[in-house]
């Protein structure tokens, strides 16, 4: 990929990364909830599904699922129904009672191959991201140069950018976490995530291909 076609690439992709999303609202959560851990874990779930999605357009898989009816319908109701799934999960969730240490140790282990696994089935059932990529990624592709390596490049790039947009993202909610430390504020500020996850879910059903 030229250096010129790159910069323009990069400089897109990051405006429209701007804007928080749920893979943004739930790398934020996780951070809070269970630290750097938590977000690392994350965003490893987002950036496999990231590469799942970015390898089926690279295919021609992508454009197909979005020109079935069927498959798209069912890829948008797994999608919202995950996001409500876990808007009403925050919302309703209650406080944890304490824990001994080895079990704890158990549970974090266990907790990390969950966040990553919820991250991955946010990201990768989200229809809106493969349309995206299906009308974004190829107007980036130059001919004569081999696809994949392109398509490599541009996936790296994206990791890149989405590691340094979530990492904004987190270090920003958690000066102003310093500020909210009464329960009113902690309680507000989780049925306020609960009501985000599930106001996405219901706008994911209103998406259309085309």
């Amino acid at each position: 990929m030229a250096l010129h076609l790159w910069l323009t690439f990069s400089l897109a992709y990051l405006l429209t990364s701007l804007t928080p999303g749920p893979n943004v609202l739930l790398t934020v959560r996780n951070a809070l909830r269970h630290g750097p851990s938590g977000m690392g874990a994350t965003m490893l779930g987002n950036l496999l599904a990231q590469l799942l999605v970015i390898s089926a357009v690279a295919l021609g898989v992508g454009a197909m699922l979005v020109s079935l009816p069927s498959a798209f319908l069912a890829l948008k109701i797994v999608g919202a129904g995950y996001l409500i799934y876990l808007g009403l999960r925050q919302l309703f969730a209650r406080t944890a009672a304490p824990v001994p240490a080895a079990e704890g140790v158990a549970r974090a282990a266990q907790g990390k191959w969950r966040i990553g696994a919820e991250s991955f089935l946010v990201s990768a059932s989200n229809p809106k991201t493969l349309i995206f990529f299906c009308a974004f990624l190829p107007q980036f592709l130059e001919q004569g140069r081999p696809i994949a390596e392109q398509f490599a490049v541009m996936y790296l790039t994206i990791a890149a950018i989405v590691f340094a947009v979530h990492s904004f993202y987190c270090y920003t909610a958690y000066r102003l976490r310093k500020h909210m430390k009464g329960s009113r504020l902690v309680a507000w500020f989780k049925r306020a995530t609960g009501a985000l996850f599930i106001g996405l879910g219901v706008r994911l059903l209103n998406t259309r291909a085309v």
